[in-house]
């Protein structure tokens, strides 16, 4: 006959009672057959939750317009375009999804970047390393863009992930939540709306 046993912490002070309800109602209560933690109205903690789950979310509304047309060649920042997490398990990974609601003239390029650590970028050839880019319509007006991003940090510190961009020549200059016009100072065609969602993953 197996046994049910209830054994205390000898370095707590405190009494934990176990309360029956007010019912008339004859009931059995069946422990589970295996090893693990009551769950409250506190939540499941985040260790306790299956493989897959969502454990936390944070995210970045970008409103500001970016614009620019200094370095060629080269990624810069996306100014204020960055949002930090904490994993709560050096285990679990975290899924970026950047949406950019408008993506200047031409083709810019864009990367995220952790930290100091440009993640989710392309491995063959030699043009730029680059993760997602902007489409171009043939006129004066961009496209939006996106990208998708599963990433594996093994830390338990605070990251945080940022977005840069690049484009090759001054006439078709760098630009985020605004149009822009080749060769001059663009007109802003819109005015428009980005956003970095972060998710953290159990593993």
């Amino acid at each position: 006959m197996s046994k049910v046993a209830i054994t205390g912490n000898e370095n707590g002070t405190g009494v934990f009672t176990i309360a029956a309800p007010n019912s008339s109602t004859d009931r059995t209560l069946t422990l589970p057959d295996e090893a693990g933690t009551v769950i409250t109205t506190a939540g499941v903690p985040a260790s306790a939750m299956p493989t897959g789950s969502v454990i936390q979310v944070v995210s970045l509304n970008y409103t500001d317009q970016f614009y620019h047309t200094s370095t060629t060649n080269t990624y810069v920042d996306i100014t204020g375009f960055s949002q930090s997490i904490t994993p709560s398990s050096s285990s679990n990974k975290i899924l970026i999804l950047v949406n950019l609601g408008r993506a200047g003239t031409y083709s810019n390029s864009f990367r995220v970047v952790r930290d100091s650590t440009s993640i989710g970028i392309g491995s063959y050839g030699s043009g730029w390393i680059g993760g997602f880019i902007s489409g171009y319509d043939g006129t004066t007006h961009g496209m939006s863009a996106s990208t998708a991003i599963l990433d594996e940090p093994a830390t338990t510190s605070q990251i945080t992930y940022k977005l840069q961009g690049a484009y090759y020549s001054a006439s078709y200059p760098l630009a985020v939540n605004r149009g822009g016009t080749v060769g001059g100072t663009p007109p802003y065609q819109g005015v428009y709306y980005s956003s970095m969602i972060l998710m953290e993953i159990s593993a």
